[in-house]
């Protein structure tokens, strides 16, 4: 059963949709240009502590809630500056980042990983958006030039979506040592732009959020810097870094990875953060996103004077800035949410599309579509093929084979008998014509594809690659870990991966 996703590709270049103005009761009760401390134009006023005015949290000033709206004055577009980090070099999900940046791994038939941040900015009317990157970045660039190279959001907004890869200067020739350093090493750049907020994103996280709102409850709180927070049980908890807050949701004491009674004593009230009381209770922790709105003053100041050595925002700027005693205060984003950072949650998050009767992560909300680029293909052929529980891409064609459970990336080529289970298939990037397969066969090459009855199962196979007839790739002796380059393949955690452009002869079983 093809999807519905080659449409929404072509949304890739679609005008971002205004911001309504709501006049009336906003969480906070007030849209920004009534709240004491800024004037028209959006400046603030920065106040002594003991000047800021008293306020009331409510779930929706400090939650991503569905029913919440926004009231930006001004709004994101000319007030916020979209600063997404790409990563570095991708070791733990290798072999996928052997030839491409993080950011620019396939996910969910269509897209790559960069979609996701990209759309959320521009589905929450950032339209300033550049994307730092230093490793392997030219599927990267081309991927953001052919996706977003047009001016986003028209004339007036002068939006764009620029990669800023690392580079020497005399003030620094070292490439980028963190999230902070990387930030620091284009200041220069970030800072011309007259905007009142840097939203800091990752490029490797898989999630729909309304940054509007995230926006909104940095400048209700009057915060210098907001942390997107997950709500999480105990067995999650020890796996992330923990925060703890204060009755106003300011945060207090950060913690990484704690276990035994360091864990318990990260235990927060989440209600204060608008979780019910039932959740909150199953939810007694709350562990940073990565995910940060700065007031352009404050990261001017954190990163230049107060710690101009430090390399990485989670585990030094922010607790540092806390010390200090600038307002951090926690956002509560109660959502799906996956930090695909290895290959085992990359598989996870892309198979999780697939569950019924509600997938983990929906590429259909029409009120927040996920852009790419738009390929122009064809509509996906299935010829007395048996295809269930799976999601097929753009340009296939899937001939007499049984696919289960599995998600076929555009231009995937599936041959006679071949069988799919719990799997993914990243596709091509180019067709190769009858004359080119004829001439491969004669002269015993493989075509890009699933030859003829290979049976692959818990798998990821990249792009391009060349699997040859009565192949199985099916890990038949449960090897968990295995390097295999030269042969063309990876296991990890259990799970097969194929390189790009790797080639598997006919008859191979792994």
């Amino acid at each position: 059963m093809a999807t519905a996703t080659g449409a929404m590709a072509a949304t890739s270049r679609a005008p971002i949709p205004a911001v309504a103005a709501f006049p009336g009761d906003l969480g906070l009760g007030r849209c920004r240009a009534a709240v004491p401390g800024w004037r028209t134009g959006g400046r603030r006023l920065r106040a002594s502590p003991s000047a800021r005015r008293p306020f009331v949290f409510s779930p929706r000033g400090v939650s991503d809630s569905q029913s919440s709206q926004t009231c930006l004055d001004p709004d994101a577009s000319t007030s916020v500056l979209g600063i997404i980090l790409g990563g570095g070099a991708g070791t733990r999900l290798y072999p996928l980042t052997k030839k491409r940046a993080k950011p620019a791994v396939p996910l969910g038939a269509n897209y790559r990983l960069i979609d996701i941040p990209v759309s959320n900015c521009l589905n929450s009317n950032v339209s300033k958006i550049y994307v730092l990157t230093q490793f392997n970045s030219a599927s990267l660039n081309r991927h953001l030039s052919r996706a977003y190279g047009n001016n986003i959001g028209g004339y007036k907004n002068e939006g764009f979506v620029e990669v800023l890869a690392a580079q020497q200067s005399p003030e620094n020739p070292n490439w980028f040592q963190g999230t902070a350093d990387a930030v620091r090493q284009y200041m220069w750049l970030f800072e011309e732009h007259n905007v009142m907020e840097f939203l800091i994103l990752a490029g490797d996280h898989l999630y729909r959020m309304d940054y509007q709102k995230f926006i909104q409850a940095h400048r209700e709180t009057d915060a210098d810097i907001t942390v997107a927070a997950l709500p999480m049980d105990e067995q999650r908890a020890t796996a992330f870094g923990l925060m703890k807050i204060d009755d106003e949701g300011r945060i207090v004491e950060f913690a990484e990875k704690p276990k035994g009674e360091k864990l318990k004593s990260m235990m927060v009230d989440t209600t204060i953060l608008g979780l019910d009381p039932e959740r909150a209770k199953e939810l007694p922790y709350i562990a940073s996103m990565g995910i940060y709105v700065f007031s352009k003053d404050v990261m001017l100041r954190l990163l230049r004077e107060n710690f101009p050595a430090a390399n990485d925002f989670g585990s030094e700027v922010i607790p540092g800035a806390t010390e200090i005693g600038m307002r951090v205060q926690a956002y509560l984003y109660d959502g799906y949410w996956e930090d695909i950072g290895t290959i085992e949650a990359f598989y996870n998050a892309n198979l999780g599309i697939t569950k019924k009767p509600v997938p983990d992560f929906s590429f259909y909300d029409r009120s927040a579509p996920i852009y790419t680029q738009p390929r122009y293909l064809p509509p996906s052929k299935v010829l007395d093929a048996d295809v269930t529980d799976s999601v097929i891409g753009e340009g296939c064609v899937i001939k007499h084979c049984t696919i289960n459970h599995s998600v076929v990336g555009l231009r995937s080529c599936i041959s006679e008998g071949a069988v799919i289970e719990d799997s993914l298939l990243m596709g091509a990037d180019y067709y190769e014509t009858e004359d080119d397969k004829k001439v491969l066969s004669e002269a015993g090459g493989i075509p890009i594809g699933i030859g003829r009855n290979a049976h692959i199962r818990k798998a990821i196979i990249d792009k391009n690659a060349r699997i040859g007839e009565n192949v199985k790739i099916i890990n038949f002796d449960n090897v968990q870990e295995a390097v295999r380059e030269t042969e063309g393949y990876f296991i990890k955690s259990g799970i097969v991966t194929v390189i790009k452009d790797a080639l598997i002869p006919s008859g191979t079983v792994i």
